[in-house]
């Protein structure tokens, strides 16, 4: 190799380090008390817009040569005296709020953003300006708004009004409060000294007051205490002469229990040995009881034993004669329904025979009547006229009349009271042809026929005088 390759070598190896180191010095760090805005080529924002910068708190980024550039956000907190005079409040009362306010660069993605907008290349001093006259339009607008007695003695709701105002305006160009501080607060009037004094007055009056009713309470606990010392050492004699008599009451209680457990104990074994001896005499008694018992349960069973046999043998005795007897009456029963059967049996086939003959009789009858069953009929009445005639008379026949008294007043119709007496006698006894009609049956003509009423009564006149005759 030649010396110009060697040269040649060296130069390409020194622009490859040369580049190397460049690009190295071109990935730029953030520190973390400053924001890295990137500006130049960004990007675009969702929208679709051109992104005015980038920033970076905290890490690195590569910084494109030619197209991007970059520059720090310091996030030091900047100390702002704000010195307000002459605000005018709610009450049209001027006053001075001096207070001190600490703002710094906000680290949120879209506070930084404005902050990037419109800090960036801007000095510490006018930073600190802008952010004065900030502050300042929002204390007179916030102090118009509240009284006097509010700002001064609700201190908290006038901070909390100021940093809730201001920091809504600081977010605006990229800045955070971070404090507020009033040192003092005054007017030109002494409305406000004036209430400092009227509050002063009236906290030494209160403590005064105070002292005044301590001093009072301690002058009445002293008496109290007193007071108390003679009560409690008189509660305490009293409770002493007291616990004196309950300790001596009870020690007579205890001496009164004790006699009186002694006679209970006392009592208590004479009774013991009472009972002992009773329970001793009663179990004599008992066992002479027992034995006398069990002597009359032997004496008694062998009693029993000897009448119980003899009661049934006598029982079995009676019950086969009663059996016995039953047998021979239920034989005997049994022969005499027996009998009785026979007889009414006998009777029966008696009755069946009389009326078997008398049937083939009437058969006969009403054949010799040449089957007329009428002219037979009659022939029958004709045998049994002389039994009904004899019936009628015996209805009438053994009428005894010892004596008749006949008092006459007289006849009535051409009859005499006698004469009817009789003849309704005599009707008394039913004729031949209501008795046929009873039967069912009409007489015959040949028996005779009905006579009209007028021949029946000189029947019955007649059939009187014969038996009065009589």
């Amino acid at each position: 190799m030649g010396t110009n390759t060697i040269i040649l070598v060296a130069v390409i190896g020194l622009l490859l380090f040369s580049l190397i180191l460049w690009f190295f010095s071109r990935y730029k760090k953030c520190p973390s008390d400053k924001i890295m805005v990137i500006y130049g080529r960004v990007g675009k924002n969702k929208d679709g817009s051109t992104r005015s910068a980038k920033c970076i708190h905290g890490g690195a980024a590569f910084i494109v040569p030619v197209v991007q550039a970059y520059e720090f956000l310091d996030l030091t907190p900047m100390s702002i005296p704000v010195d307000l005079k002459n605000a005018l409040s709610r009450q049209n009362i001027r006053i001075d709020v001096p207070s001190r306010f600490t703002v710094g660069i906000s680290t949120e993605p879209s506070v930084m953003q404005n902050a990037a907008e419109r800090l960036l290349g801007l000095q510490l001093a006018d930073i600190q300006e802008l952010s004065k006259d900030i502050i300042f339009g929002q204390l007179r607008l916030i102090i118009a708004t509240m009284d006097i007695e509010e700002i001064n003695t609700d201190r908290d709701k006038f901070l909390e009004a100021v940093s809730r105002n201001v920091e809504v305006e600081l977010k605006k160009i990229g800045l955070r409060l971070i404090n507020v501080n009033l040192t003092d607060i005054s007017d030109e009037s002494g409305y406000i000294s004036a209430l400092g004094k009227e509050a002063a007055a009236k906290a030494i009056n209160d403590a005064k007051k105070s002292v005044a009713e301590k001093e009072r309470d301690g002058a009445i606990g002293e008496a109290n205490a007193k007071m108390d010392e003679r009560i409690n050492v008189s509660k305490a004699d009293a409770e002493a002469i007291q616990g004196e008599n309950l300790a001596k009451t009870e020690i007579a209680m205890s001496n009164a229990t004790l006699r009186e457990k002694q006679a209970e104990a006392l009592r208590i074994a004479t009774a013991a040995e009472k009972i002992q001896a009773a329970k001793a005499l009663e179990e004599a008694y008992s066992a002479e009881k027992e034995a006398e018992q069990a002597r009359s349960a032997r004496e008694k069973a062998t009693l029993e034993a000897d009448v119980i046999v003899q009661t049934e043998i006598q029982k079995r005795q009676i019950e086969l004669e009663a059996e016995a007897e039953a047998e021979k009456i239920r034989r005997k029963a049994q022969g005499e329904a027996d009998a009785i059967f026979a007889k009414m049996e006998a009777e029966a086939r008696g009755m069946e025979e009389i009326l078997r003959k008398q049937a083939a009789g009437f058969a006969e009858i009403v054949k010799s009547a040449n089957g007329d069953a009428e002219a037979a009929l009659k022939l029958l009445i004709a045998d049994k006229l002389e039994d009904l005639m004899r019936i009628q008379v015996d209805a009438i026949k053994n009428i005894k009349i010892d004596k008749v008294t006949v008092w006459d007043s007289g006849s009535a119709d051409g009859k005499s009271s006698t004469a009817n007496f009789l003849s309704g006698l005599m009707k008394s006894v039913p004729p031949l042809e209501e008795v046929f009609a009873m039967s069912g049956l009409t007489l015959p003509e040949y028996l005779g026929k009905k006579k009209d009423e007028e021949n029946k009564a000189e029947e019955v006149e007649v059939l009187d005088a014969e038996v009065i005759e009589e």
